[in-house]
């Protein structure tokens, strides 16, 4: 399965699979593993290392096809892998995956899953799987940038590297002190590196992960396999044009299914288009057809016709009112789905959001910043409070919309939601 998803129909480049950013991850996640013994001058933590080491090489294990686009499909019918973490947990702990793990110790899988499972590292070991510094955000950003050919995103890895030190850090729980937590920090020579480090990554989400025909795609998929999922769940599969064995026809019916789940692949769901398109129901024709010929939906962002509608550019409060109202023409399109529901898949909403780094909290855990080690004053401070680049990054939002170019009637209520917005705004 392809890392990038849709990504390939912008950038051509971009098919490389989930699998060889597994395998340089492993990679990345082992040379971090030395270093750590390097910088310690004591032997690795043997124990901690093979774990954490699988976990690098497992941590995707769990994705379906299309990477994010088909989490989309699981979280909108309340699926058990509507995450890929939640299917990667129970493909280490189940099955012919476990069964390899085994031989490394009886609970050696269960040790692997936890790992990945976790929304923090507890200690500089885990780290290198799971913080904002991590091999799996060091592999897929060089790796990203190579095959899409952008010039955005590159980060000074070998400096990075060279620049790695241990640091101990203090962390507590509801104002009670608890014994210091050891995680990868940066010397302070290696700030201009991070700064770099965090802003290709946000560079890297504005043009290739949040690109808007990549979503659109996104968004046409996710209506078309809802579309033929709950067909076939009401007993009405013989209209998707999908024969009764057909892997997705299964999975629909039985999608907490360990096999059937992994029955699909990039090229199942892709190979199905042609019959999708000669099923007799009409909306999942079109949308297969749109897909497979790529007739896709005209995107449209909200802040760009709210400013327009407006004329907000140049004001001192631009760019917050044009997010306040954009979010409140968004709301208005979502009650017109909720009234129209069988005009769902004509009007698609895209609202996202992306913090370029993560302020520290300490519910959260302490490990999940980057610290620069302060050689005067012999500290560790967040990367945030020494950078005024950090600090001055403000989060990525969208508010977006697809609908067909020809249909002048979702034209008009677009215009309506707009028009709407900015009259109770002007009066």
């Amino acid at each position: 399965m392809k890392q990038l998803g849709f990504s390939e129909m912008v950038y051509p480049g971009a098919t490389h699979t989930r699998f060889a950013h597994c395998i340089g991850t492993f990679h990345i996640g082992r040379q971090l593993v030395q270093i750590i013994g390097h910088i310690k001058g004591t032997a690795i933590e043997q124990s901690k290392a093979n774990v954490v080491l699988a976990a690098a090489l497992l941590h995707d294990v769990g994705h379906g096809p299309f990477s994010h686009a088909f989490e989309a499909v699981g979280k909108r019918l309340s699926l058990r892998m509507a995450t890929h973490e939640q299917m990667s947990d129970r493909l280490i702990r189940e099955g012919e995956i476990a069964e390899a793990l085994g031989s490394l110790g009886s609970g050696f899988p269960n040790d692997t899953a936890a790992v990945i499972a976790r929304s923090c590292p507890s200690n500089m070991y885990e780290a290198v799987v799971s913080s904002q510094f991590d091999a799996d955000r060091l592999d897929y950003m060089q790796r990203d940038r190579l095959m899409t050919g952008t010039g955005h995103g590159a980060i000074d890895f070998t400096w990075l590297l060279a620049n790695l030190e241990v640091g101990s850090i203090p962390r507590g729980v509801d104002d009670k002190p608890l014994d210091p937590v050891e995680t990868f920090v940066l010397g302070s020579k290696a700030v201009a590196a991070a700064e770099t480090y965090v802003l290709g990554l946000f560079q890297l989400y504005e043009t290739v992960y949040f690109h808007k025909a990549t979503r659109g795609v996104e968004k046409l998929f996710t209506e078309l396999l809802l579309r033929v999922v709950g067909r076939v769940r009401d007993d009405q599969g013989d209209l998707t044009g999908l024969p009764n064995n057909h892997p997705l026809v299964n999975f629909a019916k039985d999608p907490d299914d360990n096999s059937l789940y992994l029955s699909l692949d990039d090229t199942t769901v892709w190979g199905a288009l042609p019959l999708l398109v000669e099923g007799k129901d009409i909306i999942i024709s079109d949308l297969a057809q749109r897909l497979r010929d790529r007739r896709l939906y005209r995107c449209f962002d909200v802040r760009t016709l709210v400013s327009q509608m407006l004329s907000t550019a140049g004001t001192d409060d631009a760019e917050a009112l044009s997010a306040q109202l954009s979010a409140k023409v968004v709301d208005r399109l979502q009650s017109w789905l909720l009234d129209n529901p069988t005009e769902s898949h004509k009007l698609l909403i895209d609202k996202a959001s992306r913090n370029p780094y993560k302020e520290l909290q300490e519910a959260e855990g302490p490990l999940n910043q980057i610290r620069i080690r302060e050689p005067l004053q012999n500290q560790l401070v967040d990367l945030r409070t020494r950078s005024a680049v950090i600090r001055a990054i403000k989060p990525l939002e969208l508010w977006r919309i697809y609908i067909p170019r020809d249909d002048q009637h979702m034209h008009k209520v677009v215009d309506k939601a707009v028009s709407e917005v900015a009259s109770e705004r002007t009066n």
